[in-house]
């Protein structure tokens, strides 16, 4: 497995992949390396869509998940260098929504500008009830650049996230549960297990239906529904002539477990 200056990445089961942002001496920041890191990680995500069936993204540490962009990096930047950095993140952004496997985000901590649009570019997120978020960025003199009024908005609404957006205003795991934004809140200790469970669950599933399902949905949510309707039927196409369809029918009829094959 290749090794990353600012991540780390590990197998805790079969067919799953966990990403770990690994700078827990500045609260996970995203630097320039960071950006650079998670985007090679998740453009070989979408080069070999095969390699896993599901990724955990979190952070080290109990502190934060990720506190946003690196601002000690940052501080003196010209603006030229402000915005080659921003390219970067631009890229790892679109590589993350992208990503044709699963991601879900196990927020472990503060997940703080950047930190809080990766949360949202996970397919879906658990959180420790410890965990904070906000989009502070106005209070910077800039604005969420890496997603955060588009996908926020999708989230909790329109309303809601222009409060969050204009206001900076941090909120709590239990607030971003109650408007949708994540799936579920955890004990701290137990997050990382109560993600994993859920991760074997889908790396379990046959992996070409759960690729066509993120797709269909994501697809879907921005069409209108009869043009919805017949992407679905598109995507669906493709998987009655899989052996992984066969095996799925025939270990139904044998009554034993099926063994998915991605084929």
């Amino acid at each position: 497995m290749q090794t990353y200056e600012t991540l780390l990445l590990s197998n805790p089961a079969p067919h799953v992949l966990q990403v770990m942002l690994n700078r827990p001496e500045v609260s996970n920041a995203m630097n320039t390396q960071m950006g650079l890191d998670m985007l090679a990680v998740f453009d070989g995500l979408c080069a070999d869509p095969a390699a896993y069936r599901c990724v955990i993204l979190t952070g080290a540490g109990s502190k934060a998940f990720c506190g946003g962009g690196d601002l000690k990096q940052r501080q003196g930047m010209t603006d030229a260098q402000w915005q080659a950095q921003h390219l970067v993140f631009e890229r790892q952004v679109r590589a993350m929504l992208a990503c044709p496997v699963p991601v879900i985000g196990a927020i472990n901590g503060a997940a703080y500008g950047g930190g809080c649009e990766m949360t949202l570019c996970c397919d879906f997120a658990y959180a420790a009830s410890t965990a904070r978020f906000a989009l502070t960025e106005v209070t910077l003199g800039i604005m969420p650049g890496a997603g955060g009024t588009q996908n926020l908005p999708r989230a909790v609404g329109g309303r809601r996230a222009k409060e969050l957006l204009l206001t900076g205003r941090p909120f709590t795991a239990q607030q971003a549960l109650d408007w949708g934004m994540i799936n579920q809140v955890c004990a701290p200790d137990a997050l990382l297990a109560e993600v994993l469970a859920t991760a074997v669950r889908i790396a379990e599933n046959a992996p070409l239906s759960t690729r066509q399902i993120k797709q269909s949905v994501n697809m879907g949510t921005q069409m209108d529904l009869g043009s919805a309707l017949m992407f679905e039927i598109e995507a669906y196409n493709r998987l009655p002539p899989t052996a992984d369809r066969r095996e799925g029918v025939a270990a139904f009829n044998e009554k034993r477990k099926p063994v998915f094959k991605g084929a």
